[in-house]
């Protein structure tokens, strides 16, 4: 139960620290940017290839001018049942996670790169069942060096070089660890769609998970796509894992509640293996809805 208590009260404060305001110097070059990008908006289409063009010193400025401290991946508040098993107390959930990303650096490292931490953590916890306990919490911390990719005065998307731990913070048969040096890479297509994919170089040291790879693959690949108005996100990610044809594959879908708040209605579809450590080589199937704090889509990360 104290376990339980401390991870809540991480949720909330990390949720406040990064609801913050910037300053005013940042929010008014970021409207500046905004106007063009919901103008531009308007005639795009999203199928077509279609790239804003800017100077190169002028998208370093823009990046460098983001706040440094920020939503990474998905930070999510769900509850869920499985698909493929019965539906009861021991098998309905709830899984949160919590994402956030730190630029250490501006652009002006070598070859204008930079340099950024992440943390994220997941948490599945058997809230319907007796004394509701945590399953499994999994913990990601990594370190990272990252360049913009700009062709021509258009930034194209970034590249990315992590070294990348996670675990499960559990002892003796029940631990689950790995390390790996992860390259990863987002493309913009045009204002609505994105295109991502990360490959890793894994190192298993866990003795309980020496074939976590058979079950996590060595790639992922991924898709976002958001409406002209912005109420809409889609997301599909597709991980390749061992034996042909064998992919987990997951699809969210957010709708944005205000357009003053960073605040969507969330549902998520996942098949396949790996979703937590301490399972990871049980097959599921799973559906599940609540809240999400998404980053940004235009987010180089």
């Amino acid at each position: 139960m104290r376990r339980s208590i401390k991870t809540g009260l991480l949720f909330l404060v990390l949720s406040s620290i990064f609801l913050q305001k910037t300053n005013s110097q940042e929010m008014a070059f970021k409207d500046s940017i905004e106007h063009i990008i919901e103008e531009r908006l308007r005639t795009t289409v999203f199928y077509k290839h279609d790239q804003i063009e800017v100077d190169e010193e002028s998208v370093l400025k823009l990046a460098d001018a983001l706040p440094a401290f920020g939503v990474f991946k998905d930070t999510y508040f769900s509850t869920g049942i499985p698909l493929n098993e019965s539906v009861n107390k021991n098998t309905a959930d709830v899984l949160f996670q919590i994402s956030i990303r730190q630029r250490l650096t501006k652009s002006r490292l070598p070859f204008n790169s930079f340099l950024y931490l992440t943390y994220t953590q997941k948490s599945f916890w058997n809230l319907y069942a007796e004394s509701a306990p945590f399953r499994d919490n999994n913990y990601n911390p990594s370190l990272g060096i990252g360049k913009y990719i700009i062709r021509n005065n258009i930034l194209k998307g970034a590249v990315f070089l992590q070294a990348e731990h996670e675990s499960n913070g559990k002892s003796d048969t029940e631990s689950r660890s790995w390390n790996m040096i992860s390259f990863s890479a987002k493309y913009y297509y045009n204002l609505q769609l994105s295109l991502g994919y990360k490959v890793w170089i894994p190192f298993v040291d866990g003795e309980g998970n020496g074939d976590l790879i058979d079950y996590r693959g060595i790639a992922t690949f991924t898709a976002n796509y958001i409406t002209k108005n912005r109420k809409w996100w889609f997301e599909g990610e597709l991980n390749p894992r061992k034996g042909i044809g064998n992919i987990n594959t997951t699809v969210t879908a957010s709708f944005k509640v205000s357009d003053s708040a960073n605040q969507y209605l969330y549902a998520r579809f996942y098949n396949g293996t790996g979703e937590s450590l301490i399972d990871y080589n049980k097959y599921s199937i799973n559906l599940r809805i609540g809240f999400c704090i998404k980053p940004d889509f235009g987010s180089i990360f």
